[in-house]
Parts: C-alpha cells; structure tokens; sequence
C-alpha cells in the first residue's frame, strides 16, 4: 500500500512525477545540463569553474581560513565553503599533461618557459648578467636496443638477414607522419629488456653525467677535480622527451656560473668551448651497471652516440636563442609517453595490456616492464608503476638549484597579482602587525559530471580563442 504526504498537493505531485518520469527518458548529458540549469547557485559555480582555466578534472575541497590580528585577536578575513555551491571550492588539477587536461597543461608549459627563460637572461630573482655565462643547449639519447623505421629514406640497401629470418632493410621513404616510425624492423632482435631498464635508470645517468662533468671541466681547464668546484659552478635543467620508438633522451641548458654561483662570472678559463668539450667526453664515458637479473644480462648502460651541444646565441641572431630554447624545452613539459604511442594513466593488471590500443612495439614495451617488474631482483625499480611510462620514472623536469627560480614562487607570484587584480589585500602585507592563520582543508572529490565537462571544456576552448584573438590584436599594433 503506497501512502501519501497529505500535506503535498496532488497536482503538485503529478507534476513533480512526470517531469522525473521525461527527464529519465533523455539522454545522460542532457539530464545533467538540465540538472546544472536548475541549480540556485549556477553562475558561482561557473565562476569557479572561470577560475580553474576550464580544468578537465578539477580538484575539490572543503574548509575554511581565518586569519587573525596577531595582537587584538580580531578576525581580519574569513572565508568559508559553507556558502559555495555543494559546499565546496575548486581548484586546478595541475596535471601538466595536454592529453589530460589542455588547461593545467598550458599553465604548467608557460611556468615551465619562464622558469627556463629566466635561467637565461635573468630575472625573477635571477641576475640578468647570467645571459652573459657560457650556455649550451644539448640532446643525449638513448643507445640502439635493435633497427627501426625511421623517418625519410629508411635502411636501404641492408640485404643482411637476421637470426629469425627477418631482413634489417627497409628502402621506403616514410613521412613524419607515418606510424610505421620507431617501430622495430624485427621484433623478436629488437631489445625490449634492455630498452625498459634503459629507461628506468635513465634519471640516474644523467646524475652520473652532471656529477662527472665537473671531472672532465677539471680535466680540460687543468685544475685538480676538488679545486674546479671552488673555482666554477655548473647550473643546468633538463626535460625529458620520448622518442617514436618510446625511448627518452634528454634536452638540457648548462651555463657556467662563478663560484658563487649565478651572481658571480665564472673564470675567464671557463669558455662555451670548454663547456662543450667537457659535456661531449663526459657523456660518451660516463656508464652505469645494469641492474642484476637472472633474466638479463645487459652489460653497462651508456648514452648512445648521438650527443649534441650548441651554444646559446647571446642576442647576436645565433640559431639558438634564449626563447626558443626556452620554448623548446617548455613544450615537453606537456608530453609524456602517448608522444611514442603509449598511455597516460597507470595500469594495474595484466588483463589491461592485452586490452589497450597501441601498436605492437608499445604493447611488447609495456608488457616487458610489468614482466621485469614481478623479479624480485628488479622490485627497487617499481617497473610495474612505471609501465605505462615505459619504465621511466624520472620527472619530466629537473634543474639544479642555482639555475634559476621554482613552480613555486611562479604560482605564488601569479596568485598575488591575480589577488591585486581582483582588489585583495595581501593580510600579511597590508597589516603592520603580525597575524596569524587558522586554516582546515580536506578533500571532497574531483573530477567533473559529464554535463560540467562540456561546459567546462567550452570554457576551456572560449578561453583559449580570447587569448589568441588578444595575441593577434598586440601583433597587429606592435
């Protein structure tokens, strides 16, 4: 027996019941427009969400902050998520990928060129007299695990057969564009355990690289290798990039610095051609031991012989200038392993390889690391976690601490002048006595309904057009 609210008017009720009743029989996304259309407190929440850049997958929190007269007790600012739609405030999800969210990923790449630029010719905090320290742009690679297409004309001529019958010859000509790039001529001579551990010790060979330049600066220069660290410092920052056959070599600034470092010239001794002598033979012998494994034997780990260094144009129209090194190295920043094919998000079973759509190279790479990752032996290396990197496990980008300023104090700088522009008092500095802060923050969940994300994505994409009509209108009036 159904019982009713007498309180309810029936009318009321019937109406309430077939809305629900065509609601239901619309599709996903309109219910969930239809829901957003009806929320009280819509334009706060597109507020928010104007806020967050359109962020595909914006992180939500709930708490407070007061902030206090350190002297009177009084409350100076006070902010709450009480009154935000749901109870809670988004914010950006930062994840610098573009293939996961196209918002963060711009923000993150446009810190990212500052953070290099400024390494470069100075500022934010750097001295701007750095721009005249010797730099250098330089690629290390990997090594060869076995022949693959490549782009243009490809392996002619190589009538030689492998062991399985396979021919190491090519003869086409293959455009950038074609996916057939980086894939192995013949799979089974092609080293997918050497390529993973490659990969996975990558980050500790470049450690080994900066660690042995200041060896081969002393070798060159003729100092004793304890000598040449009090004489000359050596700041640099590198990102990683994937090759299409999913192996990754290095792009890196190094600038020569004084013994105090940026704020000081180096020594006359340390020229750009000193520099660059000392990079190239410190990366064609500096070697690791592979990791020991019942299950491969793979010698020592070097860089392959593809090594390059230029110097950085000092403002004299050289081919390399400092923004588009700057904008070089920024641009990896929002790449990752789906450049050579791979995925973005972390696999968990082995069920999900067979399942995922990529070419075959990147399927065997994958599978290889989530093999090599159950050996005990090869725990240390948490190849299983790192599969979907294709071993690597490294940051995208890392930088000594003297070349230049942080993430950090570039999104602290932006959000005081975004607080400047929106008429915010900075309560620390607009205060001559000191305060203090209570704050309680926790997570309430990410993500958007998939009616938000079209509405966010369109945010996203007006967002984006603004920019680049504001662009074209300065070059227009430049």
């Amino acid at each position: 027996m159904t019982r009713t609210n007498p309180y309810i008017d029936p009318e009321a009720r019937r109406a309430f019941l077939d809305r629900e009743a065509r609601l239901r029989q619309l599709p996903l996304v309109e219910r969930d427009l239809v829901r957003l259309g009806e929320m009280p407190d819509l334009n706060r929440w597109l507020e928010q969400i104007r806020a967050t850049g359109g962020c595909a997958e914006p992180v939500y929190l709930t708490g407070h902050t007061t902030t206090l007269d350190g002297e009177t007790g009084e409350v100076l600012r006070h902010y709450s998520t009480a009154t935000e739609p749901g109870g809670r405030l988004a914010v950006r999800c930062r994840n610098r990928r573009a293939t996961r969210c196209p918002s963060c990923s711009r923000e993150h790449s446009g810190d990212t060129f500052h953070l290099v630029r400024s390494g470069l010719i100075g500022g934010k905090g750097v001295p701007k007299t750095v721009r005249t320290h010797p730099r250098l742009f330089i690629t290390l690679t990997a090594p060869s695990f076995g022949p693959v297409h490549r782009a243009g004309t490809c392996h002619p001529n190589r009538r030689q057969r492998c062991e399985h019958g396979g021919r190491h010859d090519c003869g086409r000509t293959h455009p950038g564009t074609d996916p057939l790039i980086g894939q192995p001529l013949c799979a089974d001579c092609y080293d997918y355990p050497g390529h993973i551990l490659w990969n996975a010790m990558a980050p500790a060979l470049w450690k080994a690289f900066r660690d042995n330049l200041y060896h081969h600066v002393a070798s060159q220069a003729g100092f004793g290798r304890s000598e040449v660290r009090t004489l000359v410092r050596v700041s640099a920052t590198k990102v990683a990039e994937y090759q299409k056959r999913g192996a990754v070599h290095f792009h890196a600034v190094i600038r020569f610095d004084g013994s105090d470092g940026p704020a000081s010239p180096p020594p006359s001794w340390a020229t750009a051609d000193l520099l660059r002598e000392s990079v190239l033979s410190a990366a064609a012998v500096v070697a690791l031991p592979c990791p020991e494994s019942a299950a491969y034997n793979g010698g020592r780990l070097r860089f392959g012989a593809q090594l390059d260094a230029h110097p950085i144009a000092n403002g004299g129209g050289g081919r390399l200038t400092d923004d588009a090194v700057a904008a070089y190295v920024a641009k990896y920043t929002s790449k990752s392993a789906e450049t050579a094919g791979a995925v973005d998000r972390r696999i968990t079973a082995l069920a999900e390889i067979r399942a995922l759509r990529v070419n075959p190279h990147v399927r065997a790479l994958i599978a290889t690391a989530w093999r090599l990752g159950g050996l005990p032996e090869l725990e240390h290396l948490r190849l299983r976690t790192w599969a979907h990197m294709l071993g690597y496990r490294g940051h995208c980008l890392t930088k000594t601490h003297a070349y230049s300023t942080t993430y950090g104090q570039l999104r602290a700088a932006r959000a005081e002048h975004a607080r400047a522009l929106a008429g915010v008092r900075d309560l620390v500095g607009d205060w001559d006595n000191e305060t203090s802060t209570d704050s309680a923050w926790r997570f309430a969940g990410t993500g958007h309904t998939v009616g938000e994300a079209l509405i966010a994505a369109g945010i996203a994409e007006d967002l984006a057009t603004n920019r680049e009509i504001a662009r074209h209108s300065a070059g227009e009036h430049s």
